[in-house]
């Protein structure tokens, strides 16, 4: 999925976030105002258990939230 870049995207990334891929992946749903696995798996070139690993973690520290398939921002 090819998704359009803005311009006007204000977010801050956690400080507690060591990962250089947990951050990619929240600036990604930050971005996207969410995304499925699939979508963070093919965009970011990124094998499934990645994905399912880095949202896992993110969830854990309360930053995503998963609805109706999707990972948004908490």
């Amino acid at each position: 999925m090819n998704r359009t870049a803005t311009t006007d995207l204000d977010v801050s990334i956690p400080t507690d976030l060591d990962s250089a891929r947990a951050k990619l992946v929240y600036l990604y749903v930050a971005a996207g105002n969410g995304a499925t696995a699939d979508e963070l798996r093919d965009d970011l070139a990124v094998t499934k258990g990645t994905v399912l690993s880095i949202t896992g973690t993110l969830r854990e520290h309360g930053y995503l939230e998963q609805r109706d398939g999707r990972y948004e921002l908490a």
